[in-house]
């Protein structure tokens, strides 16, 4: 299998941490893959997504979660969540505690060149 980098150097990660409301864990990730694998929903719609993104579950907290994926541009992530928030308003952000579903932006700024990762492979 070859290995590819996880991200891109120049692109974005988005990182949501977060808690669901007490013992809704499984009910969460029932609802977010309904609506993610939508086609209602805009960010796969977007040319701004560079990776789809990835929805992990803390082996030490059923509750609590991250929510990563790469995009080109923070602005139009930014302007799909406000769609998201305003119009959309999925079900699965009911169950977020708190009710907010905002992410932490960081800019990848290394990433192993793909000829490094293609002799890690041999």
């Amino acid at each position: 299998m070859a290995l590819v980098p996880l991200g891109t150097k120049g692109n974005y990660v988005h990182v949501y941490d977060f808690r669901v409301k007490p013992g809704t864990g499984e009910q969460f990730i029932k609802l977010f893959d309904t609506f993610d694998y939508s086609d209602g929903n805009p960010m796969h719609k977007s040319p701004a997504q560079v990776k789809d993104g990835i929805l992990c579950r803390d082996v030490n907290d059923p509750d609590h979660f991250y929510l990563l994926g790469e995009w080109s541009d923070i602005k139009a992530h930014r302007a799909i969540l406000k769609i998201l928030a305003e119009e959309i308003k999925p079900e699965f952000v009911r169950l977020i505690e708190g009710g907010t579903f905002v992410p932490k932006y960081a800019e990848i700024v290394s990433s192993t060149p793909q000829a490094i990762l293609d002799r890690a492979g041999r």
